[in-house]
């Protein structure tokens, strides 16, 4: 469970401009999103498509039992 709590802040930091801030959230985003789209690692390339050999030699097993 989360507890929220609130504090005032001090007049310098009440005072600032929010700009610092903002540009540290912009610059953050593109760094991850770069970091992301240009990240070498495709898991999906190393994934097994379709049945493999022990599947393959099972049917082929029960297929020959039943005839």
């Amino acid at each position: 469970m989360a507890t929220f709590s609130s504090a005032s802040l001090s007049n310098t930091a009440q005072g600032c401009d929010q700009r610092p801030g903002f540009l540290a959230e912009v610059q953050a985003f593109w760094l991850q999103f770069f970091a992301r789209a240009f990240d070498p690692y495709r898991p999906e390339l190393h994934y097994m498509r379709g049945p493999g050999p022990a599947w393959r030699a099972k049917q082929t097993a029960s297929r020959q039992r039943s005839n």
